[in-house]
C-alpha cells in the first residue's frame, strides 16, 4: 500500500500558509480521486481510496511540522509498511515557485518536517519537493516560509496542486521520472493555452484592421465588405 503524507501545520491560521503545500497537495489527491472522508487516528488526519486500482493511504500529520515523524513512523508500524512506500510531500525554499522534485532518501535540507521523518521512519522513503521559491535574503526566510501565499501566487499554485492530483497513479507504480515530466508538461500546457487564444483573437483583429483600411470607401465592393466586417466607426 501506498502512503503519501503531506506535511503542514494543522489550524486554520496556517491553512494558506507556504509552509502547508503539503497538506494541500493532500487535499487536492483526495478531493480529486474522491477518497473517503478524514479520519483522526495516529495522530494525524487520515483518508484512504484507489489510485490505479491500489489502495493508498493519505496522511496529514496533526503533531506539527516538528513532529511530524513521530505520526508517520506510528502509521508505518501498524500497516506494516517499508519506507519504500512512503511519499512525503513538502515545502521546499531552494526550489523555483512551482517547480517539483522528487527523489528517494537524500538529506533535510533544513526542513524540520523532514528532520523529524528521518529520525522516526529512516531515511530511504521518497521525497517529493514542492518549490515555493525564496525570498532573497535570509532575514525575510521565516516570514516567507510561515506566511501565506500572496494572491500573485494563486495561479501557478493551482495548476501545481491539480497536476499533482492528476497524475498521482504515476506514484503507485513508482515512475517517479515519469510524475515529475507530467506535472511538468501539464503546467505548461495550462499557462500557455490563454497566450495562445490571446495571440489568435490578436492576428483575427489586425487582419480585419488591415482588410477595412485598404478597402475602398464607398460602392459595391465597400458595401459587401462591411456586411462582413462591419463598419470601423460603428459602435
Amino acid at each position: 500500500m501506498l502512503i503519501i503524507a503531506g506535511l503542514g501545520n494543522p489550524g486554520s491560521k496556517y491553512a494558506a500558509h507556504r509552509h502547508n503545500i503539503g497538506f494541500m497537495a493532500a487535499d487536492e489527491i483526495v478531493r480529486r480521486h474522491s477518497f473517503g472522508p478524514w479520519k483522526n487516528k495516529f495522530n494525524a488526519e487520515i483518508s484512504d481510496g484507489k489510485l490505479d486500482g491500489e489502495k493508498v493511504l493519505v496522511v496529514k500529520p496533526q503533531t506539527f511540522m516538528n513532529e511530524s515523524g513521530q505520526a508517520v513512523g506510528e502509521i508505518l508500524r501498524f500497516y506494516k509498511e517499508d519506507l519504500s512506500n512512503l511519499v512525503v510531500i513538502y515545502d521546499e525554499l531552494d526550489l523555483p515557485a512551482a517547480k517539483l522534485r522528487i527523489k528517494t532518501g537524500g538529506g533535510s535540507g533544513g526542513h524540520n518536517g523532514i528532520k523529524s521523518i528521518d529520525a522516526h521512519c529512516g531515511k530511504e522513503y521518497r521525497r517529493m519537493r514542492l518549490g515555493i521559491g525564496h525570498p532573497g535574503i535570509r532575514e525575510k526566510v521565516t516570514g516567507h516560509v510561515l506566511g501565506d501565499f500572496a494572491k500573485a501566487d494563486k495561479e501557478w499554485l493551482d495548476k501545481l496542486l491539480h497536476a499533482i492530483a492528476d497524475n498521482a497513479a504515476l506514484l503507485v507504480n513508482g515512475k517517479d521520472s515519469s510524475f515529475m515530466n507530467k506535472v511538468t508538461l501539464d503546467i505548461n500546457e495550462k499557462s500557455e493555452e490563454p497566450k495562445s487564444k490571446a495571440k489568435a483573437k490578436s492576428h483575427i483583429r489586425q487582419a480585419r484592421s488591415t482588410k477595412l483600411k485598404d478597402a475602398p470607401k464607398s460602392g459595391p465592393m465597400a458595401d459587401m465588405l462591411k456586411k462582413l466586417f462591419g463598419d470601423k466607426d460603428d459602435k
